[in-house]
C-alpha cells in the first residue's frame, strides 16, 4: 500500500493568506468601483444640467435676437415708408419748383423777344434813315458818288471768306464803307475796320480804290465817338432833320 503525501501547513497557510489579500483587494476594487460609478454618474447630472441651462439660455438669447429683428424689421418698415413719403413730397416740390422755372423762362424768352423786336425796330429805323439821305445825295467827304448798295452780301467758297455790309458808295476812284447802327458801340469800330481788307478780296476790282470809312448812328456809346475819330472813321449822326457828318479827320485805307 502507498503511502500518501501532504504538503507542509506552512505552505497551506501561505496560500490561504494569498487567497484572503487577492478576496481583500477584488473587494476594495468593487467598492472603489461603486465610488468611481457615483462620481461618473454624478459629473454626468451636473453634465445633464449644464447642457439644460446652455439651451436654456441659448433659448433666450434667440428670443432675444428675434425679437431685436423684429424691431429692427418694423423701424426699417417705418423708414422705408417715411422714405417713400419723402420722395413723394420731393416729387410734388420738383414739380412746383419746374413749373414755376418755365414761368420764369417763358417770360424772360418774352422779354427778349420783345427787346429783340424794338432793337430790330430801331436797328431798321437807323438805317432806312441813312439809306435814304445818301441814296438822295450821293456825296460824303467833298466827293460825288455814282453807285450805292446796301444791305450787300457776298460769300467766297474759294478764298473762305464772307462779307456783309451796310451801305457802299463807289465812283471811279473811290470806295466808301458805312457802318450804319441804331446805338454805336466801341466794337462796331474794330468789326468796321475789318470789313476792309475782306471787301478788297471778295471784290478785287475796287483792290486799288481808295477806301474812306463812316459810321453811322442814332447814338454813340461812350468813347465810340472819339474812337472812330482816331481811326480816321467819319462820325455820322442825325441832328434834328438833318444828316451831319463829321468828315475832318478821315483817313484813306
Amino acid at each position: 500500500m502507498k503511502k500518501e503525501t501532504y504538503p507542509p501547513r506552512a505552505t497551506f497557510e501561505s496560500a490561504w493568506a494569498s487567497v484572503q489579500e487577492v478576496a481583500k483587494a477584488a473587494k476594495a476594487m468593487q467598492k472603489q468601483s461603486k465610488k468611481d460609478d457615483k462620481k461618473f454618474y454624478a459629473m454626468l447630472a451636473k453634465s445633464d444640467e449644464s447642457l439644460k441651462k446652455w439651451i436654456e439660455q441659448a433659448n433666450i438669447d434667440r428670443s432675444k435676437s428675434d425679437e431685436s429683428f423684429r424691431n429692427w424689421q418694423a423701424q426699417a418698415d417705418l423708414d422705408r415708408t417715411k422714405s417713400d413719403k419723402d420722395n413723394e413730397d420731393y416729387k410734388e416740390w420738383k414739380k412746383q419748383i419746374d413749373i414755376e422755372n418755365q414761368k420764369i423762362y417763358d417770360s424772360i424768352k418774352a422779354m427778349q423777344q420783345e427787346v429783340g423786336g424794338i432793337t430790330n425796330s430801331n436797328g431798321a429805323a437807323a438805317e432806312a434813315y441813312f439809306v435814304n439821305s445818301f441814296t438822295n445825295a450821293m456825296q460824303f467827304a467833298g466827293q460825288e458818288y455814282d453807285e450805292i448798295d446796301h444791305n450787300l452780301k457776298k460769300k467766297s467758297k474759294k478764298l473762305n471768306l464772307q462779307g456783309e455790309y451796310d451801305l457802299v458808295l463807289y465812283n471811279g476812284t473811290s470806295v466808301v464803307i458805312i457802318e450804319i447802327k441804331y446805338k454805336a458801340r466801341e466794337k462796331d469800330v474794330d468789326q468796321l475796320l475789318k470789313k476792309v481788307p475782306i471787301f478788297k478780296q471778295l471784290y478785287p476790282q475796287y483792290a486799288h480804290y481808295d477806301f474812306y470809312l463812316g459810321m453811322a448812328g442814332f447814338h454813340f456809346e461812350a468813347h465810340t465817338e472819339k474812337n472812330s475819330i482816331e481811326h480816321g472813321i467819319a462820325v455820322i449822326k442825325q441832328v434834328g432833320d438833318t444828316m451831319v457828318i463829321n468828315d475832318a479827320h478821315l483817313r484813306v485805307y
